[in-house]
């Protein structure tokens, strides 16, 4: 089969590119095509697909400054005119989704999210008061565009990412959407069963929503080592404004950040998350996790006060803001030793990318497949 894969930009290593390795490992002869595309900022495997991109592409210096052309990027898109292929399978936060297939081609929407900055995180996002004023026409032209292309005939079929995604999908898009969870990578992570070292950690991407500065809020009460891990547009920002108990190690490598996770005590998980790739990384690391309690995190973190069933992996919080954080901190302090870091181990298994490429291709196969002389497999 003829396959193309659509993603939104590919100018770093985040949740939606570890999807998409995972697809390209699944299907190495698909087309991709995506917004902006720097080489080396993904994985061999992506970069090793035949990848088309669009004129944004190509403009000076948009590895730093692709987001301010967001108004561009519907355009940007629909200018691709994907014909002659037997499956359209989108990765999508933004606006991958939009692509043009042609007649009869099913396209699949593996919906990362709606686009949160104009639907669920426009204030995060867009602030209030005079700025929100000022981006309030684009927030406006962009929903509508948003909606006006997930209909069946743009979309043949949503796949969520998570509960709390089909949720936002039913409400904006008015489709359903069956779940699958996204693959992650467990087996390159070592759990670590030993003892730990005293800190905890913090996995930043320093945009809105991700809170960091919550929990900086919330371990300058503490005064307990808080390590921070990541890079993104405010870190400057929080960075100058944080504690002294609180390290910034700036970007680190897959390899590190396993590391980083089978030494710390917890990790501190303050965001609200549309799956949260993160908090079961952690996991595989058999490290327990401090969650806020909605989201992704309600489906990947098991809270020690509230399990019944499954063995508890973590311990949730359920108001954004430092002192519910905090209260959460000191009830996994009390509780520490009673965690069976074993089991941790076993709930991220769940989420391995073996189960991700079963479950992906078997909705697939449901829905394209008229009989059993065309299945649709990997490459």
């Amino acid at each position: 089969m003829r396959i193309a894969l659509v993603h939104d930009w590919l100018t770093g290593m985040r949740g939606g590119e570890r999807v998409l390795h995972q697809l390209a490992l699944a299907y190495p002869n698909a087309d991709l095509y995506t917004l902006i595309h720097l080489p080396g900022a993904t994985t061999a495997a992506i970069d090793r697909l035949s990848i088309h991109t669009s004129p944004l592409s190509r403009l000076p210096g948009v590895a730093r400054h692709y987001r301010k052309l967001l108004p561009l990027f519907p355009w940007a898109i629909e200018r691709f005119r994907l014909e002659g292929y037997d499956l359209v399978l989108s990765v999508s936060h933004a606006v991958a989704k939009g692509v043009r297939v042609g007649p009869g081609v099913p396209h699949f929407c593996y919906c990362l999210t709606p686009m949160r900055y104009v639907w669920d995180q426009a204030d995060a996002y867009l602030g209030q008061g005079f700025r929100r004023a000022l981006g309030a026409p684009l927030a406006g032209y962009l929903r509508r565009w948003d909606r006006r292309t997930s209909t069946p005939e743009r979309v043949t079929q949503f796949i969520a990412i998570s509960e709390a995604v089909a949720q936002r999908i039913g409400r904006h898009y008015q489709r359903t959407a069956p779940v699958i969870h996204p693959p992650v990578d467990v087996d390159r992570i070592r759990p670590g069963y030993g003892k730990r070292e005293d800190f905890y950690l913090l996995v930043g991407g320093f945009v809105p929503y991700k809170q960091e500065t919550l929990a900086l809020a919330a371990f300058r009460e503490l005064g307990a080592r808080l390590v921070v891990a990541g890079d993104g547009p405010t870190r400057r920002r929080i960075e100058r404004d944080a504690p002294a108990n609180v390290h910034f190690t700036g970007r680190v490598s897959d390899a590190e950040l396993a590391e980083l996770y089978a030494r710390c005590r917890a990790l501190v998980y303050p965001q609200e998350e549309d799956f949260g790739i993160v908090a079961v990384e952690a996991q595989a690391a058999a490290t327990p996790v401090i969650a806020f309690g909605r989201g992704g995190a309600a489906e990947t973190v098991v809270p020690i006060n509230r399990s019944r069933d499954s063995a508890p992996t973590g311990v949730w919080f359920d108001e954004p803001t430092p002192a519910a954080l905090l209260e959460a901190i000191r009830c996994f302090e009390s509780v520490e030793s009673s965690f069976d870091r074993k089991e941790i181990r076993l709930n991220a298994e769940r989420f391995s990318a073996e189960r991700f490429h079963k479950q992906i291709t078997a909705v697939i196969e449901a829905a394209v497949n008229t009989d059993e002389s065309r299945p649709v497999s990997p490459n």
